[in-house]
């Protein structure tokens, strides 16, 4: 019963260590970003969202003001 199981348990077990040895090496090729590079997105993505925020929220209290001012 124990072979029935372990040799498909075994070779699914291989495939897993072989594809992790694989991500390992893989991710040692890549180019990563400098931590200044990863800082300036990181900034570029605050801004906008900061930016996005302030426009919904004037959107919002505008549309807001116009709904209250045609239902009275």
């Amino acid at each position: 019963m124990f072979d029935i199981i372990g040799g498909p348990l075994r070779e699914k077990i291989g495939h897993l260590v072989q594809f992790l040895k694989e991500v390992r090496a893989e991710s040692r090729r890549v180019s990563w970003a400098s931590r200044k590079q990863v800082m300036g997105a990181t900034l570029v993505v605050l801004v906008l969202v900061l930016l996005s925020a302030v426009y919904l929220g004037i959107v919002d209290l505008i549309l807001a003001a116009l709904i209250r001012a045609v239902l009275g």
